[in-house]
């Protein structure tokens, strides 16, 4: 057996159920979820049509590396997105969602060594740290605190811990606080990278739900090719359709960046066995060359933002993300506590913040937070918040 499978935490919505075990909440007030990020708009047609339309091609292997017509449409979507060229034969690959791909990629980049550092913002994408545990790594965590802007602070890490580090997982928009890191930012960490040699892995999967149609959040990419770094050495990007698209079953999404480590990766790759299906990959062509849909939803999170918001303000101080569909709501009392009790009175799941974070130095920067998915529709997310600011005046 794995030895490093004993350093794996529960996962957060197992201690979520632990949490709420023995509890029967109010049998008049239908459950609502605000944990899970899974989106619940509807998946566009196109979507839909696309799969059906080539159901056959089941009939098929499909190759890891996926077909060309799903490679360049994807490419054209980032060149679209982030003003960038990437090349479809070498600088691009298919996954089957961004969970599968952060994972599989440790496993790749990562020489295990007792020395070795996988550095990741806390709260985190849990998948991070598994992923580092399993590829043999510690996981370095980089606490993402309000006085901060809930961001990290690059600028605290000593050289001889980018000395260790191999991996760097940035999550922008951030899960669950909704920062953007920016071009500065960005431009900071490859210059990092390249001088310690350690790769950034940048989860992007939330980029495409912001607040401001004006001001998209920036991309590594993106960064990298405005100063020049064009061939994205020790860069790469994660995407998915999940979020974006309202299709988080479909499990497609994409890596692009560095073409030698995409070259790795896709050897790695070749024997995970995980080549996307031939219908999934003509489904996602079309999510990805379109857009209209991705403008409908964008509104439609604005509208559970705004109505979220102003009803809370008059018992708690809200802080509208700039992006994804989190809000980071700070709890009166313990988190834990806050989400069984609200569970118990009002039928509502929440996540704990110290749920998604770990301690470090003495402090859990999830602790007295709790993360609210805005993924229901708007008359289900208001009644929510309606509920929410009983039970708080209600403390």
């Amino acid at each position: 057996m794995n030895p490093h499978l004993s350093q794996l935490h529960p996962y957060p919505f197992e201690k979520l159920g632990q949490l709420k075990q023995g509890i029967t909440p109010p049998a008049d007030k239908a459950h609502i979820a605000l944990s899970i990020g899974e989106p619940k708009h509807a998946t566009p047609k196109l979507i839909h049509n696309a799969l059906l339309e080539n159901m056959a091609a089941l009939g098929k292997y499909p190759t890891t590396k996926g077909i060309p017509e799903l490679r360049e449409a994807i490419s054209g979507w980032v060149r679209r997105r982030f003003k960038v060229d990437v090349d479809p034969d070498t600088e691009v690959l298919p996954v089957n969602g961004t969970r599968e791909a952060l994972f599989a990629f440790a496993q790749c980049i990562v020489e295990a060594d007792e020395n070795a550092l996988v550095l990741m913002p806390n709260p985190f994408y849990q998948i991070y740290e598994g992923a580092a545990l399993l590829a043999g790594a510690q996981p370095y965590y980089l606490n993402t605190v309000e006085e901060n802007q809930y961001l990290p602070d690059f600028d605290s890490i000593s050289e001889a811990t980018w000395q260790r580090c191999q991996l760097l997982y940035i999550c922008s928009p951030g899960n669950p606080t909704g920062e953007i890191i920016d071009q500065a930012t960005h431009q900071k960490l490859i210059k990092l990278a390249l001088k310690y040699d350690f790769v950034i892995a940048s989860d992007e999967c939330y980029s495409e739900i912001y607040a401001d149609e004006d001001k998209p959040p920036q991309g590594l990419l993106q960064s990298a090719a405005a100063m020049g770094h064009d061939s994205f050495k020790n860069c790469v990007i994660f995407h998915s359709l999940s979020k974006r698209s309202n299709a988080p079953g479909l499990r497609s999404g994409f890596v692009a960046g560095d073409a030698d480590i995409l070259a790795s990766f896709f050897k790695y790759r070749t024997y995970h066995g995980c080549a996307m299906p031939m219908p999934t990959q003509y489904a996602s062509i079309a999510g990805w060359q379109d857009e209209q849909h991705v403008l409908e939803n964008r509104q439609f999170y604005r509208e559970k933002f705004a109505a979220v918001s102003n009803i809370l303000a008059d018992v708690c101080a809200v802080r509208q993300p700039p992006a994804s569909f989190y809000l980071w709501l700070k709890t009166p009392i313990d988190d834990a506590e806050f989400a069984q009790q609200l569970f118990a009175q009002q039928n509502i799941t929440v996540l704990p913040g110290s749920f998604l974070s770990r301690e470090v130095n003495g402090v859990n920067p999830g602790k007295n937070h709790v993360r609210l998915a805005l993924v229901a529709p708007v008359p289900e997310c208001i009644e929510a918040a309606q509920r929410i600011k009983h039970f708080i005046n209600s403390l």
